[in-house]
């Protein structure tokens, strides 16, 4: 259970270090699951954040032992 609260902490920490991505990043995800943008848009807004997933997930390394 300490592991789960741990892995919470570090990626609130890491969000709350990045405010700018994290603020692009929940309005990304916002838009992408309550809007219907265009397809390129949506597209384009997809990619986006695949790239702040991958940027965040190579920071924190949960997995990492």
């Amino acid at each position: 259970m300490s592991d789960r609260i741990a892995i919470l902490k570090k990626i609130i920490n890491a969000l709350i270090d990045q405010p700018f991505l994290t603020s692009l990043f929940v309005a990304d995800f916002a838009i992408l699951l309550l809007h219907r943008p265009p397809f390129l848009f949506s597209l384009v807004m997809f990619i986006a954040l695949m790239a702040m997933c991958m940027y965040f997930g190579q920071k924190l390394a949960l997995f990492k032992d």
